[in-house]
């Protein structure tokens, strides 16, 4: 559905409703070119660095360094998809906040999940943005495409969106609980993260009393089957099916936590003054 045809009086109320919260953030960038730079940097920055170590490994006179600089490659790029899909999310979000425009929203005939389709809407714009131009530098400078591992890159892409977003659910949820004290993790929570969803190495790598916890990770399942990928030219289904259905659990418990809080925050009149 294009955006001329949500823009239409008779368009769904719901879709237009949608459009129009996310019309609010993508004003902001039309007008800002500083915040387009700030969406490109980190993914651009993250490319360069690693991709000179990847360079390095390359040069070392072996196949094995050259396959492991490939697989160092994809693991960047692909949990760049993750972090951006929760950082465009909470920012989104918290962007409301620092408006003073969160409980102008919930005054108006928004709903909860509208106000969620749009804020994830926002993060995949902001993935797309981030991610595609580093995806072509890879391939300028390091001749490497992550497209390599065939329409699979599809399903590995949209099981690290929806990742990204029970995270940025979970992260919105204790902002409304805890207030500006809890803005921090929108910027940190997935870094912490990172050392258990085996993004550069595999799960076995880690200690055996770790390794439950990584495989609950849906960014573990993903980086297993990007290896088996690269690595091995197969597609692990196991993984990927383990991938989507721990993003559905995520999912359906981040929702429920962040609808509980949104409620408590409603009865409490926090949406007024959250924030302060």
């Amino acid at each position: 559905m294009t955006i001329e045809v949500l823009r239409r009086p008779g368009a769904p109320a719901a879709l237009r409703r949608v459009w129009g919260l996310m019309y609010r953030h993508l004003a902001l960038y039309r007008r800002s070119w500083p915040r387009l730079i700030e969406l490109m940097y980190w993914p651009f920055l993250q490319m360069v660095v690693w991709g000179f170590v990847t360079a390095y490994l390359a040069g070392v006179q072996n196949n094995v360094a050259s396959v492991a600089a490939g697989v160092l490659l994809g693991g960047v790029l692909l949990w760049e998809v993750a972090l951006r899909s929760q950082m465009g999310f909470s920012l989104s979000f918290l962007e409301e906040i620092w408006s003073r425009n969160l409980g102008h929203l919930f005054v108006s005939p928004i709903r909860p999940h509208e106000m969620v389709a749009a804020l994830a809407g926002m993060s995949v714009i902001r993935v797309m943005v981030g991610v595609v131009p580093a995806m072509g530098l890879a391939w300028v400078l390091y001749a490497f495409g992550i497209w390599k591992m065939g329409p699979v890159v599809i399903a590995f892409f949209g099981a690290l969106l929806l990742m990204g977003w029970a995270v940025a659910l979970g992260v919105t949820s204790l902002i409304l609980r805890f207030g500006a004290g809890a803005e921090a993790l929108a910027w940190s929570v997935l870094f912490g993260i990172t050392p258990f969803a085996a993004v550069f190495y595999p799960v076995a790598v880690l200690p055996a009393w770790l390794q439950p916890v990584a495989l609950s990770l849906p960014a573990a399942h993903v980086f297993e089957g990007m290896r088996a990928a690269l690595l091995e030219g197969r597609i692990d289904w196991a993984h990927l099916a383990w991938a989507f259905a721990l993003d559905a659990a995520w999912m359906a418990a981040m929702s429920w936590v962040f609808m509980t809080q949104l409620q408590a925050a409603r009865v409490k009149g926090a949406l007024l003054n959250i924030g302060e």
